[in-house]
């Protein structure tokens, strides 16, 4: 037989949510819901990372390319740093450890991007990244 979850997933949402309020615990399709929770979390992350690759790519492109430098690209790097915030501002305690533990891994695919997106061969990039946390959260910095 198939399940409510498996055949009609935004009916199984609202009876979930209409059994938790009801306080009908033993009536809550417990499994499908952690893992629909903890999917959220990963969903979360991946999108800070998402988010922070295109900052970092951003960032290293304008400070290697000096001479496209201009207000537009200002605003592409103010918009990528508003949109990494806005995901943050939901989730502050992805601020701190977590944005660290990411830093490495979303640099090294930044730097790719970079080197693949201008005329900046890969090895002209730091290996490691050159940016604070707090640099490239803030609004006011650019590179270079």
């Amino acid at each position: 037989m198939t399940s409510l979850y498996d055949s009609d997933f935004s009916q199984w949402i609202q009876t979930t949510a209409d059994y938790l309020k009801q306080r009908q615990f033993d009536l809550v399709d417990w499994d499908n819901l952690i893992e629909e929770l903890e999917g959220l979390g990963r969903a979360e992350k991946q999108e800070i990372n998402r988010r922070l690759v295109v900052l970092l790519t951003n960032l290293l492109k304008w400070e290697k390319q000096v001479e496209y430098q201009c207000r537009k690209w200002r605003a592409f790097i103010r918009i990528a740093r508003r949109d990494l915030k806005q995901v943050l501002d939901d989730s502050p305690s992805l601020t701190g450890d977590f944005l660290l533990e990411l830093l490495p891994e979303a640099y090294e695919e930044a730097r790719e991007k970079a080197s693949q997106e201008s005329t900046v061969f890969l090895e002209n990039f730091p290996v490691e990244c050159p940016y604070t946390i707090e640099q490239i959260l803030d609004e006011g910095w650019l590179p270079g």
